[in-house]
């Protein structure tokens, strides 16, 4: 019986592996070692990472907690004395030890310290090699990456439309007024008129956007669990793309109940830390659409994990991403690497920030292909944008003054 060999390489393969070598700085066999970790609060919420090396290669990360970047800043440097001199190639072994190391785990803000750090290092180590990080991760999946904007009136719908976009996410309107600018929802139940009301403005939305494009609708996990069921029936003919946070996302068994009572999509995750977090999703299935923050999740190493297993329950990924350009890089390179990518949420395509903004085509970004996450910051720009104090809104019932969800 004959001996099966390789097949030989191709010319245009091995073209890419010496082109490879020839961009990549630092072989494996060369001294790296983290230097330094530098923070900055950014505008309007946001706080970047950079983590200096000895080569001169520095990786971006962005580790925040909104309305708690002070706190999250001092958590990324009670960890910086255990990475500073340390070769930042070793992501998956530093997620552990920064991770297990802690007695204390998980939790929004050591998790989300976490996240940024490893961002950064994945950048590094993509830099180091000369290649993008979703190489690093076994390859595109695809050409190019779907994103959403946020849009809550008819009037934002039709400028997103024009700017490239073709998915929305919006926030269900809110027609009970109060004694300042904005409503909030404080009810257990509301009435017949103020769910209808829901739902009419919903289709406004809809019939600007078009029955060929796709609006998630986020309920913000401030709706009860039996003001939510309402919603989403008069929400139904409408068929936005997902219903995100229907009720407090800390209850999976409340949503998974809502998730049965309906043919809508429920999209979750946000609010859960890593794969952990997420095992429970899956296991009740409280949602089939996850939306890992890769700022909070744990970083782009957990994410890839957070997919292979939303994968097996045949669930989606929809990163969540209401922060700065380094999340959407981060999010584009997860999106880029895995199969069960659904759209990618952002605010920011980085103008005023990184050197060369993302640009959105027919709703879609093209992949990066500069090493690591592809982004380079531009200090000149940012110049006017460092510092903030933002804080979590202090939110009140109109009526009687009693604290709501915000």
């Amino acid at each position: 019986m004959a001996a099966v060999g390789l097949a030989p390489q191709t010319a245009e393969a091995q073209d890419r592996q010496n082109q490879i070598a020839r961009n990549a700085p630092i072989s494996a066999k060369d001294n790296l070692k983290i230097t330094k970790l530098e923070m900055m609060l950014v505008k309007p919420r946001w706080m970047f990472l950079k983590i200096h090396t000895n080569a001169g290669i520095t990786g971006l990360g962005e580790p925040v907690v909104e309305g708690r970047a002070l706190t999250c800043k001092t958590a990324v440097e009670e960890v910086a004395p255990y990475l500073i001199g340390k070769d930042p190639r070793r992501v998956a072994h530093h997620w552990q030890a920064i991770y297990r190391h802690a007695f204390y785990r998980g939790g929004p803000v050591l998790t989300s310290a976490l996240s940024g750090i490893d961002q950064a290092l994945w950048d590094i180590k993509g830099k180091a090699l000369g290649v993008p990080v979703y190489e690093l991760l076994g390859g595109p999946t695809r050409e190019r990456v779907r994103v959403y904007a946020h849009a809550g009136t008819p009037e934002l719908v039709a400028q997103k439309k024009k700017e490239g976009f073709t998915a929305f996410k919006t926030g269900p309107a809110r027609p009970r007024t109060g004694k300042g600018d904005e409503t909030r929802f404080t009810r257990y139940v509301e009435s017949p008129k103020w769910v209808e009301y829901v739902g009419e403005k919903f289709a406004e939305l809809r019939k600007v956007a078009g029955n060929d494009a796709d609006i998630g609708i986020d309920f913000h996990g401030s709706i009860s669990p039996a003001l939510a069921k309402l919603l989403i029936k008069v929400l139904e003919p409408h068929q936005p793309m997902f219903v995100e946070e229907p009720c407090q996302a800390q209850n999976h068994d409340v949503m998974a109940e809502i998730a049965r009572g309906t043919h809508l999509p429920i999209a979750t995750g946000e609010r859960v830390f890593t794969k952990w977090g997420f095992r429970e999703v899956l296991e009740k299935k409280a949602a089939t659409i996850l939306q890992p923050d890769l700022c909070h999740a744990g970083g782009i190493t957990e994410g890839r994990l957070i997919a292979g297993m939303a994968e097996a329950y045949y669930a989606s990924i929809a990163p969540h991403n209401p922060l700065g350009p380094i999340s959407l890089a981060a999010g584009v390179h997860l999106a880029a690497s895995i199969p069960n990518f659904l759209c990618q949420e952002q605010v920011s395509l980085g103008e005023g920030y990184i050197k060369k903004p993302f640009t959105v085509r027919e709703g879609y970004l093209d992949l990066p292909t500069g090493p690591g996450l592809g982004i380079e910051l531009d200090e000149n720009l940012m110049a006017d944008k460092l510092n903030h104090d933002w804080k979590s809104p202090e939110s009140y019932d109109s009526d009687d003054g009693s604290v709501t969800d915000w």
